[in-house]
C-alpha cells in the first residue's frame, strides 16, 4: 500500500495540555547528502518498495552491500549513507552509533531508521531572505558559478557587508520550516512505520510502540528531547499499556491525528516567538555577538567576531552544539568537547575546534584555517581554505569549492585527549587526506538551478606541501586553571610532515646557537637584541597578530 493514511476522526485521550513538539535539527542540518539517487520523485512509493524488498529478504539491519544493491549506488556511497545516518541518529545506544569504525558494515543500520533517513533527503532548506538591493549586492561580488544559488555567489566579505544575519534564516524560521515539512509529510512517514492488519478503511494500518519510537529520529517533545528518553513516555498514545505486557499497536490514523494536532499547536507557538529574542538583534557593526541558547536543544552561537581573538572553554559551553557564523580576520579557540559544530560565512580567520564527536560542517568560508579533531567533517562551497584534520571518517567535499588544502592535525591543548575520549574520537585513525567528493549541485537548495545544467563532481582538495606544515601552538595560559594530561599532538603525523617539523626545529636551534655564540661585544649584543625585538614587533603589527596578545590578555 502506497496511499498515505488520513487522520482519524476519533480522538486519543489526552488529559494533559497539548504537548509542544520540536523537530530534531541534526538530521536536517547534518544528515542531508547531495546524491541524486537518494532523492525520489515519489518517496512513499519508492521507499515502500524498498522496505518490502529488504523485509522479504529477512533483513532487519542493512549493511553497505545490501544498501548499494537496493539503491544501485557504489559501496563508497552506501558506506557514506550509513556513516551519516550514524552521526544523526537519536539513540546513543543503537549498535550503529556504538560500533567501532571497522564494525559498521557488520552491524548495519536499523531498517526503519534508514527508511526515515532516506525519506528526508527530499527536504529543501529554507531560502535566505534576499537583500533589499539585489543589484547593489551583485555589483559587489558578481556570480562566478553557474552552479551556485544566491549565497554561493557571495564571498564571505560580501556577506559581512550585507549583514549576514539579516538574510540568513533565524533558528525560529528554520524550526517553523522543519515543522511545516513534517506536517506535510507525516502521513507518508507514518505509513512507512506502520504495518497492515486485516480490516478495511482507515484502521487497516497500525503502529506499534517500537515503530512509534523511531519517530524520535525526527521529532522530540518539549523538555523530553534529550538522548535516552523514549518518545512514547512523553505521549499519551500508549499510556494505558500494561507495563508487564507488550503494548497493543495503535491505529496509525489516530497517531496521525494526535501528532498533527500537536504540530499545529507547536507551529502556532513558534510563529509567535520574537526572532530577536532567540537570536539577538542583527548586528551591522564589527561588534561580536556571542550567545548561548537558553535551551540545550539549540546550539550556542558565536557571531560577528571581527579583528579579535575569542576563547571558549568546556565550562563556558552548556550546549552540545555550536555555530560559528560571520567571523572575520580573527582567531577563535573552542577548547571543549562538542557533539555538532557548524562554521559558516567566515573569512581570513583561524578557527580551532576541540573534539567534535558527531559531525562538523564548514560552509561558505574563504581564506580560513580550520583545525578540527572530529569524527566527521563536511566541507561545502569554500574557497582558499586550509583544513588541519584529525578525523575518523573520510572528509566529505560538496558544492562549488576552490583551492582547498588538507593537512594532518597540527595542535593540542592539555585536555584534548580527555575531550576526545569523552566524545569517542580515536587518535589512531586519521583519514585527513582520504577525501570523498560528491556533486556541485545541492538538491536540497530551494533555489532553482540554471536549466540544462548537469551536475559535476566537486573540486577535490590538495595536500598541503609538507614544507609549509607547521605546528600551531595554543598558549597554555588560555586554559586558566584547567589542566589535563595531553602534552603533544595525539594524532600521528606523516613522515614528510615529521621531517619538515624537525627541519624547522633544527633551523631554529641553529639560529639561537649562532646568536648566542656570535663574537660581539655586549653593547652590540644589546643592539642586536633590540633590533630583533623591533622586527618582531613590526611583524606582530603587520600580520595583525598583535591583536591576539591584547585580546587574550584582557580575557
Amino acid at each position: 500500500m502506497t496511499d498515505p493514511i488520513g487522520p482519524s476522526t476519533s480522538t486519543i485521550p489526552n488529559p494533559s495540555p497539548t504537548t509542544l513538539l520540536h523537530p530534531r535539527r541534526e538530521p536536517f542540518e547534518h544528515g542531508l547528502l547531495p546524491m541524486q539517487k537518494l532523492i525520489f520523485t515519489d518517496p512513499l512509493q519508492a521507499l515502500t518498495s524498498l522496505k518490502q524488498k529488504l523485509v522479504s529478504s529477512s533483513i532487519q539491519r542493512v549493511d553497505s552491500a545490501a544498501l548499494a544493491d537496493a539503491l544501485q549506488i557504489s559501496l563508497d556511497h552506501a558506506r557514506l549513507v550509513l556513516d551519516t545516518l550514524a552521526s544523526v541518529l537519536h539513540s546513543e545506544s543503537d549498535p550503529l552509533v556504538t560500533s567501532r569504525f571497522d564494525d559498521v558494515d557488520s552491524v548495519g543500520a536499523d531498517l526503519l531508521d534508514l527508511i526515515l533517513f532516506l525519506y528526508i533527503q527530499s527536504y529543501k532548506r529554507l531560502l535566505p531572505r534576499l537583500h533589499k538591493d539585489a543589484a547593489a549586492v551583485a555589483d559587489v561580488w558578481p556570480s562566478t558559478s553557474a552552479f551556485d544559488g544566491y549565497l554561493s555567489a557571495l564571498s564571505p566579505l560580501q556577506l559581512v557587508r550585507c549583514n549576514t544575519r539579516r538574510f540568513l534564516p533565524s533558528q525560529v524560521d528554520e524550526e517553523a520550516h522543519q515543522l511545516s515539512y513534517l506536517q506535510k509529510h507525516l502521513a507518508n512517514i507514518l505509513s512507512l512505520l506502520s504495518e497492515p492488519v486485516e480490516g478495511e478503511g482507515e484502521e487497516s494500518l497500525v503502529i506499534s510502540m517500537e515503530g512509534f519510537e523511531h519517530l524520535g529520529f525526527l521529532i522530540q517533545f518539549e523538555d523530553k528531547g534529550s538522548d535516552g528518553d523514549f518518545l512514547s513516555q512523553a505521549a499519551p498514545i500508549f499510556a494505558n499499556s500494561d507495563p508487564d505486557m507488550p503494548a497493543v499497536p495503535v491505529p496509525a490514523s489516530q497517531v496521525l491525528g494526535w501528532l498533527l494536532q500537536n504540530i499545529a499547536s507547536s507551529l502556532e507557538h513558534v510563529t509567535e516567538k520574537n526572532p530577536a529574542k532567540e537570536n539577538g538583534p542583527p548586528s551591522g557593526s564589527d561588534q561580536d555577538v556571542v550567545k548561548a541558547s537558553p535551551s540545550v536543544r539549540s546550539p550556542c552561537f558565536i557571531e560577528g567576531v571581527s579583528k579579535s581573538s575569542y576563547v571558549k572553554q568546556a565550562s563556558d559551553l552548556k550546549n552540545s552544539s555550536l555555530k560559528v557564523i560571520n567571523c572575520h580576520d580573527s582567531v577563535i579557540y573552542i577548547l571543549a568537547p562538542l557533539r555538532y559544530a557548524t562554521i559558516y560565512g567566515c573569512s581570513d580567520a583561524t578557527i580551532v575546534l576541540g573534539a567534535v564527536g558527531k559531525a562538523v560542517r564548514v560552509e561558505h568560508c574563504e581564506r580560513v584555517h580550520v583545525i578540527i579533531a572530529a569524527k566527521r567533517v563536511c566541507i561545502a562551497k569554500c574557497r582558499e581554505c586550509v583544513f588541519f584534520l584529525g578525523v575518523n571518517h573520510r572528509p566529505l567535499i560538496v558544492g562549488d569549492n576552490h583551492k582547498l588544502q588538507v593537512a594532518p592535525y597540527n595542535t593540542y591543548y592539555s585536555r584534548l585527549e580527555e575531550h576526545m575520549t569523552e566524545v569517542g574520537i580515536e587518535a589512531t585513525i586519521n583519514r585527513w587526506d582520504d577525501t570523498l567528493e560528491l556533486g556541485m549541485i545541492d538538491p536540497h537548495n530551494s533555489l532553482s538551478h540554471p536549466a540544462g545544467v548537469s551536475d559535476a563532481q566537486a573540486e577535490s582538495a590538495t595536500r598541503l606541501d609538507p614544507d609549509h606544515f607547521t605546528k600551531f601552538l595554543i598558549p597554555n595560559w588560555l586554559e586558566g586553571e584547567s589542566t589535563g594530561s595531553t602534552k603533544d599532538n595525539p594524532f600521528p603525523l606523516t613522515d614528510p610532515c615529521l621531517t619538515s617539523q624537525q627541519k624547522n626545529q633544527n633551523n631554529l636551534g641553529e639560529i639561537k646557537q649562532i646568536l648566542r655564540e656570535a663574537p660581539l661585544e655586549e653593547n652590540l649584543k644589546r643592539e642586536l637584541s633590540c633590533a630583533l625585538h623591533v622586527y618582531f614587533r613590526d611583524w606582530l603589527y603587520a600580520s595583525g597578530n598583535i591583536r591576539q596578545l591584547y585580546c587574550l590578555q584582557s580575557d
